[in-house]
């Protein structure tokens, strides 16, 4: 076997993380179009379609009950489930349930059996549905199978075609296993960033207990930090457990049955299907905790709170060996209300809990909301019915992005509503008279390019939050981040308020321009201006169209998470205590041009134009390597390549470095690992060689101007 660079060398900087970015994966091409294949669609077609394939119970995989109903839930619900909102990564788009990590995991044990039951549909209707909106559908459709109310279905997930190398899962070598490095100071229920779930190769936290231990205030407390890097509140994650608890049962029948390997270890014969095992003989092996947790396990009804509530539990291992709770008396035990056996209807089971079952009702916020659910039977259908669409919806950004006829009329607050422009935008006339009243202001070159930077480089392709649409830049919490440096932000923000006033009190028509838009137009001027200056006419693309969001549409505490930590492009080291689990400063960058959806020529043209246009946090020199600040030429490649100098770091941490003249030793600049890493890494300083050339400076332009074109409207949904 070849060993990759990677493991030749594994603290090599992962570059081929953006290379996604810049390569077409899709089999249908550059030109197919999803959300037109999708429109194709007669949904309730589709939906039938999946109802049947959910009750014709297969014998190589028998149903549960007859129905399929309770495994579809599980996948979707674990399909969805991984998303976090630390990077917005994962979560049900793309259907990377299928690729590995994700479809290998212990968690998602016989979840390929699921998907192997609908292949039939996702055949019918090929290009027209894909995995993504499959696999959510199907666990609405189960739903409503078994008597609930769902709010509603959006489709618009486009497959992925390979996993997300992008994604950190934690440190561990060993699925199931948990590392103390994986929580800040070994604490349970902190885990460090952007991790979510608290195990390796678990959704969430491990049902028996913290360590497989059958821990109540320890699992809570996993619970709550889990949940809420979901940002789900106390109410909506009750009701996801106990919504999704009411259907079906978990699989633990043996604990000496030999179960083959995950499907990516599974051997050819397979096909892609794993753990394989004789479950006539011994019953399904799927989580190692057997039982269900109420007598009506395909019936939508508040039996799961009635039995929480209304036993006392107590811990045991049960036939699979796992942790499992059942009730603490015989007496109970007796008197309990039984499910049919899911296979043999003649055959009873009693009901059972899990340690996190348990751990809601011992943890008083969560036991409150338990108790008012099981009073109020509709709040709990209302609440589980909201946060289970916010579940499988999360990562899908902005509700325009969603299609098909079961799109809810209502707008949430968590899909960052932008209003619709109620006037006409600026043509071509009015652009050219703002652009000469931002030039005529005292907002300087540097200024501009920051603010229009710090608008919309909070955009995440992940989740397809953030962006300068909606100028959130100017509230709560992003005007008060250090890295856009409150103070100087809030002057540029009045200039640019005063400038929209008076443009806009000034027309007698229905023209008007967005503080979002004159942002964004500002920087845009800027970059013409020191283009100008280094000798190239160049012109940088303004589609207005952009519209101003309030405070009311902004939900402040979930936008804290896009705050940087450090930020590669303004040179911003941040306070250096950073919780988490990147390595080091030029790892971070990388992260963060992923999450731009850059390539490694458009983060490599960004930062080496930011440079030179002095765009750097605080105004300082630190990685400017020109003496001509504000221009947009390619000095950064050429001094940073130019032998005549050398490097020297300040710190142990080696972050921040002196750049002297090699013959009079004099310091010339100072730079960061930002900086240097593109002199350093083999393949940036190949990309570094381009710019510096002596014919390179202009292709830097026409790229720096086509990527800062990308982020600046990265978030610009209403032009696809």
């Amino acid at each position: 076997m070849t060993w990759s660079n990677q493991e030749w060398w594994p603290d090599l900087l992962r570059l081929d993380i953006l290379d996604d970015n810049a390569a077409e994966l899709n089999p249908y091409g550059e030109e197919f179009d999803y959300a037109e294949e999708f429109q194709k669609l007669d949904l309730d077609e589709v939906k039938a379609d999946i109802e049947d394939v959910m009750t014709d119970s297969q014998e190589w995989w028998p149903a549960d009950y007859g129905t399929y109903g309770p495994l579809f839930i599980r996948m979707a619900w674990h399909s969805a489930g991984t998303y976090r909102t630390l990077d917005g990564r994962a979560g049900a788009a793309g259907a990377r349930q299928r690729l590995p990590p994700e479809s290998s995991w212990p968690d998602n044990v016989n979840l390929d059996k699921a998907r192997r039951v609908l292949q039939p549909v996702k055949l019918k209707y090929g290009r027209k549905l894909s995995w993504g909106d499959l696999i959510v559908l199907a666990g609405n459709v189960a739903l409503e199978s078994m008597g609930f109310e769902t709010y509603g279905f959006g489709g618009g997930r486009e497959d992925a075609y390979k996993s997300n190398e992008a994604v950190e899962w934690g440190p561990e070598t060993e699925w199931e296993t948990t590392d103390p490095e994986r929580f800040e100071d070994e604490e349970v229920g902190n885990l460090k960033d952007p991790l979510a779930n608290t195990v390796m190769g678990l959704i969430y936290v491990n049902p028996e207990g913290p360590y497989g231990e059958p821990d109540l205030e320890g699992s809570a407390k996993n619970i709550r930090e889990e949940f809420d890097r979901m940002a789900m509140d106390d109410e909506e994650t009750v009701a996801l457990i106990a919504g999704g608890h009411t259907f079906g049962k978990v699989h633990g029948a043996d604990d000496e049955t030999e179960v083959g390997p995950e499907p990516e270890a599974a051997p050819m014969d397979q096909q892609g299907l794993g753990w394989d095992h004789d479950f006539e003989k011994a019953g399904m092996i799927t989580s190692g905790i057997e039982g269900p947790w109420n007598d009506t396990p395909t019936m939508w009804d508040s039996g799961y709170v009635d039995n929480l509530l209304e036993y006392e539990w107590e811990p045991h291992k049960g036939p699979g060996g796992a942790w499992q709770w059942r009730p603490a008396s015989e007496e109970e035990r007796a008197n309990i209300e039984k499910a049919p056996d899911a296979q043999n209807f003649d055959e009873s089971e009693e009901p059972m809990m899990l340690t996190t079952d348990v751990a809601l009702k011992h943890d008083e916020d969560y036991r409150e909301v338990l108790e008012t659910f099981k009073e109020d039977p509709r709040k709990f259908q209302q609440a589980f019915a909201r946060a289970w669409y916010k579940l499988i919806h999360r990562d899908m950004g902005p509700k325009q992005r969603l299609l098909g006829p079961e799109v809810p009329d209502e707008e949430f607050v968590w899909q960052d509503p932008i209003p619709d422009a109620d006037y006409e935008l600026v043509g071509a006339d009015e652009t050219a008279e703002l652009e000469d009243a931002i030039l005529d202001s005292d907002l300087s070159r540097t200024q501009r390019v920051k603010t229009a930077w710090a608008s919309a480089s909070t955009y995440r392709d992940s989740d397809k939050r953030g962006g300068a649409n909606g100028a959130r830049v100017r509230l709560a919490p992003q005007k008060n981040w250090e890295v856009n440096e409150p103070a100087k932000l809030a002057d540029a923000l009045d200039t640019y308020e005063d400038i929209q006033a008076e443009f806009n009190d000034s027309r007698d028509d229905d023209v008007r321009v967005s503080l979002a838009d004159l942002i964004v137009l500002g920087g845009n001027v800027a970059v013409e201006q020191a283009a100008a200056d280094a000798g190239h006419d160049v012109d940088v693309p303004f589609e207005p169209g952009r519209t101003d969001a309030s405070a009311e549409q902004t939900d402040a505490d979930s936008f804290e998470p896009l705050k940087p930590k450090a930020d590669g492009f303004r040179n911003y080291l941040g306070e250096g205590d950073y919780n988490d689990l990147y390595d080091s400063l030029e790892e971070r960058m990388v992260d963060k041009a992923e999450l731009l959806n850059l390539s490694v020529t458009e983060m490599t043209a960004l930062v080496g134009g930011l440079r030179a246009l002095g765009a750097t946090y605080g105004d300082t020199d630190r990685g400017v390597l020109t003496d001509d600040p504000g221009t947009l030429n390619n000095d950064f490649f050429v001094n940073l390549l130019d032998m005549d100098y050398e490097w020297e770091p300040l710190s142990e941490d080696e972050e921040v470095f002196e750049v002297r003249d090699r013959a009079t030793g004099e310091q010339e600049w100072e730079a960061t690992r930002f900086d240097l890493v593109f002199g350093s890494n083999s393949r940036l300083r190949a990309h570094a060689d381009v710019y510096a050339a002596d014919d390179g400076e202009e292709k830097l332009v026409e790229d720096f101007i086509a990527a800062w074109s990308a982020v600046m409207q990265a978030d610009r949904f209403d032009l696809e």
